[in-house]
């Protein structure tokens, strides 16, 4: 009789639940993983290596590009670590600014999760019910930094630019009634402020539409429950962080244990989970947006009292301002040497990491004390998570490996970066 042999699967590089450039070689006995092996490296774009040919401030806009989900964490977390190294104060009302976008920012990671992850197991509703969210989020982006996606608005020293007092309007068209364009203007009559309250205001409701379209879905919770399991003890060995090590029921955020910008004046609460399980990390990203959207109110309230400067004012690490440097000499050279050689940082190293949507997201850089870094190593959470994919994966069926790297969260871009 011949002998029965595992055989062996390749699951992508193009596969529409890879979330990514990832090459994943299964070996299967029938439909259970026996092992599960990641082959990353196919997207490899080189940004710690190309860092060292730019200047501090050329080399924020590939931070954007790393984990294109989550664009201004990534960019707060270099700027942090540039900071750290020149002992920059930041202004207060910068730091709001950042704090705030960078919870819009968690809502627009966690959005396209949930609509992503809920698509990868056989929902497709809340795909669209999420891109719905995201294009109010997308409006926001665009109106500080007039781009939707690559934003490159947070800056060593600060932000871009203040928040502007009028927000974009529909236009007119063939296609829509006067009345179709003022009901979708009816939020945009007033500053950005304005905008970002009204749709804290709403927010909370289209939360509980998700909710109700899936946390207590029969489909979902056999797809989910029980599905990657990681004890606690054995998420900490493997180096997870973010909702992977929430969702195990360890409470470790860095916005409470270690700080930054003005997130120890804010009010908000750590969602963990229980049992460790791809339910319980659902839960506990569902319940971060919630606490994001509290946040984003917070920071609204504070920002409309409290006027001010919202980047430094040593114009050798931020540009001086337009009608300065159209009228006065000095603020001219500085300008232009700013832009064209950069700022120089002092000799040593910093390790700077903030609470990104996925986990622990952190930028070490070593200085020489030139105008570019002498090497920068970027700490991604996807990477570190994606390791264990082949301990979650073991005794499961095929299909429970496409929601166990939905759960994962992962994108490539910093990954394979």
């Amino acid at each position: 009789m011949a002998e029965i042999k595992n055989y062996t699967l390749n699951f992508g590089p193009q596969h529409p639940a890879a979330h990514g450039v990832l090459r994943l070689v299964l070996e299967l006995d029938g439909e259970v993983i026996q092992r599960a092996d990641p082959h990353i490296g196919l997207l490899h774009r080189a940004t710690e290596k190309l860092a060292e040919s730019k200047t501090y401030i050329q080399t924020l806009p590939y931070m954007d590009r790393l984990d294109y989900m989550s664009m201004m964490c990534n960019e707060s977390a270099y700027c942090l670590a540039i900071e750290k190294m020149l002992g920059l104060e930041v202004p207060i009302r910068a730091q709001y600014i950042r704090v705030m976008f960078s919870e819009i920012t968690r809502m627009l990671n966690h959005l396209l999760w949930v609509g992503a992850h809920a698509l990868d197991c056989g929902a497709m509703t809340v795909m669209l019910y999420a891109f719905r969210e995201r294009e109010d989020l997308f409006d926001m982006y665009e109106a500080v930094s007039g781009a939707r996606m690559h934003a490159a608005y947070f800056r060593p020293g600060g932000v871009y630019r203040d928040l502007p007092d009028t927000m974009a309007r529909h236009q007119p068209n063939k296609v829509r009634s006067a009345r179709s364009i003022e009901q979708r203007n009816h939020n945009r009559n007033g500053s950005l402020l304005d905008f970002i309250d009204d749709f804290t205001q709403r927010f909370p409701t289209y939360l509980d539409e998700y909710h109700t379209l899936l946390t207590e879905n029969r489909i979902w919770k056999q797809r989910t429950v029980g599905i990657g399991v990681v004890t606690p003890e054995r998420a900490l060995n493997l180096g997870f962080s973010g909702p992977m090590l929430r969702g195990s029921g360890v409470a470790w955020d860095l916005r409470k244990q270690q700080p930054y910008d003005v997130y120890d004046r804010l009010d908000f609460d750590i969602p963990v989970g229980k049992t460790g399980d791809s339910y319980d990390r659902y839960l506990v990203r569902m319940e971060e947006m919630r606490q994001s959207n509290r946040i984003i109110k917070q920071c609204v309230d504070w920002l409309r009292a409290n006027p001010g400067p919202v980047i430094t004012d040593n114009h050798k690490i931020a540009p001086p301002d337009r009608e300065s440097m159209k009228t006065n000499m000095e603020e001219l050279i500085h300008h232009f040497k700013l832009f064209t050689e950069g700022f120089c940082v002092p000799e040593g190293e910093a390790y700077a990491a903030i609470e990104h949507p996925k986990g622990e997201f952190g930028i070490y850089l070593i200085s020489d004390g030139a105008n570019k870094p002498y090497r920068m190593k970027i700490r991604p959470p996807a990477f570190v998570h994606l390791a264990a994919l082949n301990e979650m994966g073991k005794g499961h069926m095929i299909a429970d490996a496409v929601a166990i790297i939905g759960t994962m969260d992962i994108v490539f871009g910093e990954v394979d970066r």
